[in-house]
Formats: structure tokens, sequence, C-alpha cells
């Protein structure tokens, strides 16, 4: 850890438990054109992927495709806000590694990450923000990780990156960054945590 000077989170299931807005955001857009709720299946596929990619999953032809992404950039996410959870250590974690670390959060969230730093009041904590909208590629590509490295002049070597699903897991080991498994025994990783104030004692010791 002493040659660490990132520390970059995933949004989703890392910063907040999120599962059940996202959960009821897509509900709702597939209720509006009379489609059933999710399964679980499409439940764990939205936890890892960009919402382009979860409503080309839900919604197959193209005509409705297009019909429903319309519907979801004219939906706000704001409602939503009131189902997610911050995680409970996030703030104190940043409050205490700040003067020490860079902090950068790299996430498939697209139009919606701004909103959520801004409802938590959380802008002022994170020094860089990736989200699916800044790359070419979304995770598992290791292009957002890429960016934060090429963003703080560092080395990959110098970033840790907490993410809990395999989409983090292999952007990470293809970006040869520190990985981080938050919540995940499942996940090949170079640390496993339960909290992040774990994170706390890995860094400032």
């Amino acid at each position: 850890m002493n040659d660490i000077k990132v520390v970059a989170f995933d949004c989703d299931g890392v910063m907040f438990d999120s599962g059940q807005a996202n959960m009821d955001y897509y509900n709702t857009v597939l209720k509006y054109f009379g489609k059933p709720q999710m399964t679980p299946d499409q439940f764990v596929y939205a936890h890892m992927h960009t919402a382009d990619e979860v409503l080309s999953h839900l919604f197959r032809d193209p005509e409705s495709l297009e019909a429903a992404q319309l519907f979801r950039k004219e939906m706000s996410y704001k409602p939503f806000f009131k189902s997610m959870k911050i995680e409970p250590d996030l703030i104190s974690l940043l409050k205490k590694i700040k003067p020490k670390y860079k902090t950068a959060i790299a996430t498939n969230r697209t139009d919606t990450m701004q909103g959520i730093l801004s409802e938590f009041n959380l802008e002022s904590y994170f020094d860089l923000v990736v989200c699916a909208l800044d790359v070419v590629h979304s995770k598992p590509h290791p292009e957002s990780l890429l960016k934060i490295i090429e963003y703080f002049d560092v080395e990959p070597a110098q970033v840790l990156y907490v993410g809990d699903s395999v989409v983090d897991e292999t952007a990470a080991k293809a970006a040869n960054i520190p990985f981080v498994a938050y919540r995940n025994d499942k996940l090949s990783a170079d640390y496993y945590i339960m909290r992040l104030e774990e994170l706390e004692d890995m860094l400032l010791g």
C-alpha cells in the first residue's frame, strides 16, 4: 500500500446499495411498455452494464428499443434516489483518506451519475469521475481505469480499485491495477473487504 496514490471506486454495490433503485427504475420502463418486471437474471445483468446495454437486453427488437431509449432519456432518475442507500462508512473514509490520496470513480453509470453525486453531496470528495459517457468502451474494458491512470499521471500499481463484480475484476486486471473485492469473495482480487472502513486501516495504517 505504500505506493498507492489514487483510490478509485465503483458506484453501484460499493458506494451505494442501489439494487432496489435500479430495479424500480428499469421496471418503470418495462411497465410503461406493458412488459413484465425484471427477472433475477435480468437484474444481475443490469447491475454490471450501462443503461444502453441493459435496455438492449430488455428490448430485443430495434423499434421497441428505440422507443424505450427515448422514454428513458425523458425520465428522471431523481425519484429513485430515495431507494438508494449510501454505504455507511463511505463519507467517513473519504474524509480521512483525502488529504493523502487522490480519489476517483469508475462506473458504468451514464447520465445519472452527476445527479447522484449532487443528491448525496459527494461532489467535493472526488477528484475525477469517469462514467460510461466519458469512454468509448465501458467496463469490463479497462478504458475507464486507464483514463484515471492517465489523468493523475501515475503507474497502474499506484491505483487501487474497489469493485464488487466480475466486470470490475476484469477491468482492473486488464489495466494492471490492484483490485479490492468488496463483499464478494468469489472474485479474484488482491484484497478482500466487507466494509469500507477496512480500507482506512489498509491505507492509513
